[in-house]
């Protein structure tokens, strides 16, 4: 075959492969409000940076006629690309064609861009839009599936895996979304679940529908699976783009440093009214972090679930730092189950990836009740102290108001390796809070008083006075200064510059055993 020949056969085969599975298909996928595989490869990278891989592979199966029906490229699309200038590995399912099913074609492609991605230590984005194995490979596609798996494993904790479920992934394919480290879902066109509802109908008899099973809403309210929600397509790769901003791109690298106009030393006086002088009244904690933070921006994680604590990303002085903190709001600020599973894989994910946790305290103790108990919360309220114990980025604690028994110890305190912990005047450090405290101390002197409600709130006072303040606290070096809040983000920027060389690490072994 001649040059010429080898052209007009280039063209073609680019032609194909750059149609997928035909104009009736596309049309269909853009009239559900869905971008085709490239289309989001365009928005997700910088213009112009992309560069696909393996575009001329087709499938092997020779079954069910299958033979006839190849597409260039099967039913996913890899490659390579810049986000700000910064490398990054994707993949991009293809409804289009075989309904982005996944092929051992499919699964050797998605593993090459991860092994490439581990050993050019850049991050890798997996763009999900499958209706699940290419049942005619058979066990071909499951096992590819596994290989798949695998590849996740080993690069967790290596470089930053994002997953976008923008459309169905069902079945095994959510295993590999449910490992990587954040998980985005569109409103309305993706979903993801074990078994469908049509399953779930005749084996159990429930009626459910896609939406309510395994939607968007679903997953990143109620079972925290998924971390972000977004509108639609554009809308969740943009968002994509600005979480990488704040990682790095490896566990090798610190976080990419970005300039900011935001005076380091800025005081803001409206800290110092945010926290309420009745320790019972609720106040929102995002309106500290954001006086806080760079240009008081909070990009929050999985802002609809457990939104009894608050985890998510921001900028100190420039530098990204990962920040958890109590919602006295919601639930009084108390830890629950879904609250310290969701605290501790942040910052687990934070530590991977050489990220300073910030943490702002404002916690009564561990959610009281028989649910809870049942469920587990020892063992889930343990994976939050471990998480924290093992984290060897710097670490800082700020305690704006109650900081009792358990929720104090799990919460970074002192013992658990924090670098600067901090105080406003309102913490009130204690085994427990002083109602609670004068009942068990002060039952006996209760009972004889002739004015019963005055003697308690005497001795509450005094209880205050003595044990539930932070100044006990920092005379016995538990606390390392106690600060007016107006001085929370001064205090704060000179803590991460006087940390930024930190190095702490934990004693050698295979790995820990966290109690999953």
């Amino acid at each position: 075959m001649g040059i010429k020949e080898n052209l007009e056969r280039l063209k073609e085969i680019n032609q194909q492969a750059e149609s997928g599975g035909g104009a009736d298909k596309v049309r269909k996928q853009h009239e559900q409000g869905k971008l085709l595989a490239r289309e989001r490869i365009d928005i997700l990278l910088d213009r112009g940076s992309f560069v696909e891989l393996d575009r001329f592979r087709t499938h092997d199966c020779t079954d069910f006629e299958m033979d006839q029906k190849k597409i260039p490229g099967d039913a996913v699309v890899t490659g390579h690309g810049t986000i700000d200038g910064r490398l990054v590995f994707v993949y991009s399912q293809d409804f289009t064609v075989f309904g982005g099913s996944l092929s051992g074609v499919v699964a050797e492609k998605i593993c090459k861009v991860m092994d490439l991605a581990v050993k050019n230590g850049a991050p890798i984005v997996g763009i999900n839009d499958s209706g699940g194995a290419r049942i005619q490979e058979g066990v071909v596609s499951l096992a590819g599936y596994a290989d798949i798996f695998l590849k996740n494993v080993t690069a967790s904790g290596v470089v930053p895996q994002i997953s976008a479920i923008m459309g169905p992934c069902a079945g095994g394919a959510v295993y590999s979304p449910a490992i990587t480290d954040f998980i985005f879902m569109v409103k309305s066109s993706s979903y993801m679940f074990i078994t469908g509802p049509d399953v779930i109908k005749a084996v159990t008899h429930e009626e459910v529908t896609k939406e309510e099973l395994g939607g968007a809403g679903t997953h990143n309210a109620k079972s925290g699976v998924a971390h972000f929600l977004a509108e639609n397509d554009k809308e969740c790769l943009l968002m994509i783009r600005e979480l990488l901003g704040f990682l790095p791109s490896n566990n090798l690298e610190d976080p990419p440093v970005r300039p900011t106009e935001d005076d380091p030393l800025r005081r803001d006086k409206k800290l110092n009214d945010l926290v309420p002088d009745n320790p019972n009244r609720p106040y929102d904690m995002k309106e500290i972090i954001q006086a806080v933070v760079d240009e008081g921006y909070f990009y929050e994680v999985q802002q609809d679930f457990a939104a009894n604590i608050l985890v998510g990303f921001a900028r100190l002085g420039g530098r990204p730092v990962g920040i958890v903190a109590n919602q006295p709001a919601r639930l009084a600020g108390c830890l629950d189950i879904d609250a310290s599973v969701k605290a501790a894989r942040f910052i687990r994910f934070c530590d991977c990836f050489n990220l300073p946790i910030v943490t702002f305290v404002d916690v009564p103790g561990f959610l009281p009740g028989i649910v809870q108990e049942h469920n587990g919360i020892i063992r889930h309220g343990a994976k939050l102290l471990y998480a924290y114990a093992e984290a060897t980025v710097p670490k800082l604690t700020v305690i704006t108001r109650k900081a009792y028994g358990g929720g104090y110890i799990v919460m970074s305190c002192k013992n658990l390796r924090g670098d600067v912990n901090l105080a406003y005047p309102t913490g009130e450090i204690a085994v427990m809070g002083p109602e609670a405290a004068i009942n068990i101390v002060f039952r006996d002197a209760l009972e004889k008083a002739e004015d019963p409600v005055k003697e308690r709130e005497d001795l509450a006072a005094d209880y205050r006075r003595t044990f539930a303040n932070p100044f006990k606290a920092s005379e016995l070096g538990y606390i390392d200064a106690v600060i007016l809040p107006e001085e929370t983000r001064p205090a704060l920027i000179r803590s991460l510059e006087m940390l930024k060389n930190k190095r702490d690490a934990n004693p050698p072994k295979k790995h820990g055993n966290i109690p999953l």
